[in-house]
């Protein structure tokens, strides 16, 4: 720490020496001709004789400096790479390159120059003229043993990103991602749309909200938990597909594939059911997967995964016997509870049959899921939004998918009977009050759009960090959410 000090007061002492050389180290503004993969791509052939007829200008922080007296080379790093320039003083002027001299790395410069090729091959620009654009203080993290901690990446983001270039491109590829699916979207006929970040009532998801409140209003409000109730609104009034990449906020646990603030992308196509939305979502995985990485098989972490479709499709109530071994079909709520508990199971024991099911998937199945699968006809205790099938009302047509032993995915044929609908809330709200913490209130107004008549509809929710995870072979969340949610330093 005391290092540190010193090297930033060495800092802020070469900066008083600029400032008296009549230099201002923060200009306003500075204008490239050329980035340094454009350097790269244009000057290619160049050979060692710098090509006076070709001035360029490039920017970029300084991340090595190697000063030989009245010369230096330095690398030069931009937001597509980087590039090496030489600078000489008969080449700069005496006092620009004293000024030079007291540049560190770190510090952000713009360089006008002609490029040529070095005796070992690097290509370079020459320096004519040389300005400061920004003054580092901060010394960079030491290159060989700096930013390493995963704790310190995750809080200190900007000197992960220009300390460790591959960072930079996980993020790249989650624009990527993103861009991919809207675009495959857009051109199915989908819409995109927004919906309100604060609500008044939340739900669409079992789960704890954060609660705010609006002076003026002088009323509670929560951040939302899902979009969900907001886009079937709109299925209601006419859109007939659309769908939004919605940041959602949950007020619960962390660890590597949860973090409170997360991106999911979400989408409703009236007149299709979970059979629709199931060849939809393997189509939209797969087509994804080949934009970036130009194949449906990719690698992530210890596995090699294939997202060509068809995916394999397989029932909770089938899921459960394969994997645990307990068939819960014949057996009654009390006998399907022990045998549970027998295999170690931990249940509180108010659990209905349906309940008891979702956890002894949980337990014995979720994990050994790594390629693709749909598990498909979940009980209706843990789907209250979900249509019944008709051939067994105590299980109801959604499906989650699974990739790598981690959900990704949930989906249902959306329930549009209000009545049901309402008894549903009913059973939610009742929960609630008993207290369930992750149970949601009723919902007057969106039972009130229901009542307007909504047409069967397939809905489609895809964790978007969790596809990056995924997709950029990243283990944890937070290697994919710019500023994770972290515990203070202190």
């Amino acid at each position: 720490m005391e290092e540190t000090k010193d090297l930033i007061q060495q800092r802020r002492d070469k900066l008083d020496e600029i400032r008296k050389f009549g230099v201002e180290p923060y200009p306003h503004k500075y204008e490239p001709t050329h980035t340094s993969s454009a350097i790269h791509q244009d000057f290619g052939e160049i050979q060692e004789t710098p090509d006076d007829t070709q001035p360029i200008r490039v920017a970029g922080r300084i991340m090595t400096k190697r000063d030989h007296g009245k010369s230096s080379f330095a690398h030069l790093q931009d937001g597509e790479g980087r590039i090496q320039i030489y600078v000489r003083r008969d080449k700069v002027g005496a006092e620009p390159y004293k000024i030079y001299r007291r540049f560190d790395s770190g510090d952000i410069i713009g360089v006008e120059g002609v490029v040529f090729r070095t005796r070992t091959g690097e290509l370079t620009v020459l320096a004519s003229a040389i300005q400061l654009l920004s003054k580092s203080i901060r010394p960079l993290p030491e290159k060989w043993h700096g930013l390493q901690d995963k704790q310190t990446r995750y809080r200190q983001r900007y000197a992960d990103l220009i300390m460790n270039p591959e960072v930079k491109d996980v993020f790249l590829k989650r624009t990527q991602i993103v861009q991919a699916i809207r675009d495959m979207l857009n051109s199915q006929g989908f819409i995109e749309v927004e919906t309100p970040v604060l609500q008044p009532i939340y739900g669409g998801a079992n789960a704890r909200p954060f609660t705010t409140y609006h002076n003026t209003l002088e009323q509670p409000l929560y951040l939302r938990i899902a979009n969900e109730l907001y886009l079937k609104r709109l299925i209601v009034g006419g859109f007939e597909r659309v769908y939004e990449f919605s940041r959602d906020f949950r007020n619960e646990g962390m660890d590597r594939d949860h973090n409170p603030e997360f991106t999911m992308l979400e989408l409703y196509q009236a007149y299709a059911d979970y059979h629709q939305i199931m060849a939809l979502t393997e189509t939209l995985i797969a087509d994804t997967s080949e934009i970036i990485h130009g194949t449906t098989k990719i690698h992530y972490q210890e596995h090699d995964i294939d997202f060509t479709p068809p995916w394999r499709r397989v029932s909770m109530v089938d899921a459960v016997r394969e994997y645990s071994g307990i068939d819960p079909g014949p057996l009654s709520p009390d006998e399907l509870y022990t045998a549970a508990v027998n295999v170690g199971v931990e249940l509180v024991g108010d659990e209905t049959k349906g309940k008891v099911i979702a956890e002894l998937f949980d337990a014995f199945v979720e994990p050994k899921l790594i390629q693709p699968t749909f598990i498909m006809d979940h009980p209706i205790e843990v789907s209250p939004f979900a249509k019944k099938k008709p051939e067994n009302p105590e299980f109801v047509e959604r499906f989650e998918f699974f990739i790598s032993g981690m959900e990704v995915g949930n989906a249902f044929s959306e329930l549009n009977d209000p009545v049901d609908q309402r008894q549903r809330f009913l059973e939610q709200a009742n929960s609630l009050a008993a207290g369930d913490d992750e149970a949601f209130m009723m919902d007057e107004d969106y039972l009130r759009a229901l009542e307007y008549g909504m047409p069967p509809t397939g809905g489609l929710g895809i964790g978007i960090d969790r596809l990056t995870m995924l997709l950029t072979n990243q283990y944890s969340i937070r290697d994919v959410i710019l500023f994770p949610q972290m515990r203070p330093e202190n």
